[in-house]
């Protein structure tokens, strides 16, 4: 080999020395911007879902609030609608065998009646 040849060997070694000494801050700079612009966009999605979720739960409450309304109205303006709403609910109950006994005393004016004269054999 020519001595030419080893001294542009030697010259594109040291070039390439310096273009790494250059090029590695910057690109651990730039590196280190996207990480960041990653970070700030992970943060902004974490509290976009935070704030969807408050905003169904809130959505959510307010449905309560108005079905509990609504029945409250309901009992009110239609005196039977608890004694329906017992009577479902106790049909529910016998179907799926929540009710082993079932004993009927009977009343009147939500009295029970009692029997005094009645003797017991």
């Amino acid at each position: 080999m020519k001595p030419l040849h080893w001294v542009s060997i030697g010259v594109s070694i040291v070039l390439l020395i310096l273009i790494s000494m250059a090029g590695l801050p910057l690109y651990n700079v730039w590196q280190q911007g996207l990480s960041g612009k990653a970070a700030l966009k992970r943060a902004t999605q974490e509290r976009q879902i935070l704030v969807e979720q408050a905003q169904a739960e809130r959505d959510s409450a307010s449905l309560r609030a108005e079905a509990i309304n609504i029945v409250g109205k309901a009992a009110q303006e239609y005196p039977e609608y608890r004694y329906q709403e017992f009577l479902g609910a106790f049909a529910e109950a016998l179907q799926n065998g929540d009710i082993d006994k079932l004993i009927f005393v009977p009343t009147e004016a939500q009295i029970p009646i009692t029997e005094a004269t009645r003797s017991i054999k």
